[in-house]
């Protein structure tokens, strides 16, 4: 089953209403921080090429590189994959991200299928690609497909928004983070965006989410 999407803020509202009266602590997070935000995008090709892009640079370096990508006519899977080396290059992109983005265009993924697929299979389909871990497939899951239920227990920032949010003596684990996350569904993409409003409102920083 693919299980509720979120589409709109409304979803959202009805997201964080359930975690407040589950856990009392979010309501906290929502008087500090306001309503979660939405921040849906369109799913498809272009949603892991930006993926791709945006690893281990900041946000203006990816904006950049991506514009970059984009205006010398390489946005979509058959001009990168036809593209040499050197001309993608030429935008801003690592040797590695070359590789990367050129088996993404290969991949032969049927997008529009992945929309009727369960989490497990989405990830089965998408995690073999290089340059695509678990963590970019739970974000394509959440923020591409819209999946409420989907939480991703390796992002660095979620681990440190919960171990503020609880008073944790050290990041949850992966065990202690899935046990933790387990009380949130089926809204734990929801518990997501408040843990990530809340580190960044901790951290007095904007954009810490991916």
């Amino acid at each position: 089953m693919v299980g509720r999407i979120i589409t709109c803020e409304d979803d959202i509202a009805e997201g964080t209403e359930f975690l407040c009266r589950a856990e009392p602590r979010f309501a906290e997070v929502c008087a500090l921080t306001g309503p979660w935000p939405l921040r849906r995008r369109e799913d498809g090709f272009e949603a892991l090429r930006d993926a791709i892009i945006g690893q281990q640079v900041s946000v203006a370096a990816a904006n950049s590189i991506r514009n970059k990508v984009i205006g010398a006519g390489f946005g979509d899977p058959v001009s990168i994959a036809g593209a040499s080396e050197e001309d993608l290059r030429a935008c801003g992109l690592s040797r590695q991200k070359v590789r990367y983005l050129q088996a993404l265009s290969n991949s032969g993924v049927d997008f529009e299928g992945l929309r009727a697929m369960p989490d497990e299979e989405v990830v089965a389909q998408l995690l073999p690609i290089p340059g695509i871990g678990r963590w970019t497939v739970e974000m394509y899951l959440i923020f591409a497909l819209g999946r409420a239920d989907v939480f991703a227990v390796d992002d660095l920032a979620l681990a440190e928004g919960a171990r503020l949010l609880f008073d944790l003596p050290e990041r949850p684990k992966r065990k202690q983070f899935n046990e933790l996350s387990a009380a949130w569904s089926p809204w734990r993409a929801v518990a997501a965006r408040g843990l990530w409003a809340y580190y960044a409102a901790c951290k007095d920083r904007e954009g810490v989410a991916p």
